[in-house]
């Protein structure tokens, strides 16, 4: 037994008027229709519902009054459902699941919450590290509401808006000779041990930057998470090759670094946001929003080190 909701409208404004012409009227619709929808209820139940009188309308009986208000129920959780749908979708408040393939995204998120969120906003964050797939399919499978990620690892069916370009830097201890010069060559890298960032993307595209001195490159350790290399770089176990930093010189284990631009023209790693553009909620526009303003006021002072021949 199916019956639409459509239906169920119909039948019940029907009722509440006792006269199909005046139903018709009311919902801008034929009288045809009015009569069909009740016709089909009827004929889902097997009883009669209504008595059609031709100049006293209908008249709803007992079956037909119990009917109307278990509909009436219905309805009124379906409108219920609808209002609530659109105040989640205007709203700032609810729940934000957000997955990010950005190691340094703890540098710029809790900034960028804070510039669209209300000090008494109810917002409840979700917030997830992962890799750069599992963010693109928790996004598709609905896990995420946004993600940020590496674009040039984009699926076809991603959405998403570039917010910066962030180049390959070395990242040196404080007191490593390399620290005292204005920028670094990558063959002047190469022949230093390095601590590699492990991670996928980035690890083969670290391994396209030195495909031209492979023969030379010397591996000191391999880390999973940026402030590890932080960590042991600083601690004199190497150099590194990064692409963005957080706006501290300072490892977790308390020594210094040195972030150096690289002289050589080399690819970029592009940072993004993905989300559906079809249909976002107002928290994943203000979101994308800020994400946007922040990366174009303060994203490259804050995340990248530039080579003068970017200026």
């Amino acid at each position: 037994m199916t019956i639409s909701l459509k239906s169920m409208y119909y039948f019940n404004t029907a009722v509440s008027l006792g006269s199909i012409a005046n139903a018709a009227e009311r919902l801008n619709i034929a009288a045809s229709a009015v009569s069909a929808a009740i016709d089909q209820v009827e004929a889902a139940f097997e009883l009669t519902l209504v008595n059609r009188q031709r100049s006293r309308g209908i008249t709803a009986n007992a079956n037909g009054r119990l009917i109307a208000q278990k509909f009436e129920l219905l309805l009124e959780d379906y409108r219920s459902i609808l209002a609530e749908g659109t105040e989640l979708k205007q709203s700032l408040d609810g729940v934000l699941r957000l997955g990010y393939y950005a190691p340094v995204a703890p540098a710029f998120l809790p900034k960028i919450f804070s510039d669209f969120l209300p000090e008494n906003s109810e917002a409840v964050l979700h917030l997830q590290e992962c890799d750069n797939d599992a963010a693109q399919d928790g996004l598709l499978n609905g896990d995420f509401d946004v993600i940020l990620f590496v674009s040039e690892g984009a699926k076809a069916s991603i959405e998403f808006d570039v917010l910066i370009e962030a180049p390959p830097y070395c990242l040196v201890p404080k007191l490593h000779p390399l620290a005292r010069r204005q920028s670094v060559s990558l063959a002047e890298i190469a022949r230093e041990r390095l601590v590699v960032l492990e991670r996928p993307v980035v690890a083969s595209y670290y391994q396209k930057l030195f495909k031209d001195f492979a023969s030379d490159i010397s591996i000191a350790a391999y880390a999973n998470s940026t402030e590890m290399v932080r960590s042991l770089v600083s601690k004199g176990k190497g150099c590194a090759v990064l692409n963005m930093r957080p706006d501290t010189e300072v490892s977790y284990s308390g020594f210094e670094l040195v972030c150096l631009p690289i002289q050589d023209v080399l690819q970029p790693l592009t940072l993004a946001v993905g989300y559906d553009r079809a249909r976002p909620r107002r928290i994943v526009q203000e979101f994308v929003r800020s994400c946007s303003a922040y990366f174009a006021k303060e994203g490259k002072d804050h995340c990248v080190t530039l080579s003068e021949h970017m200026f």
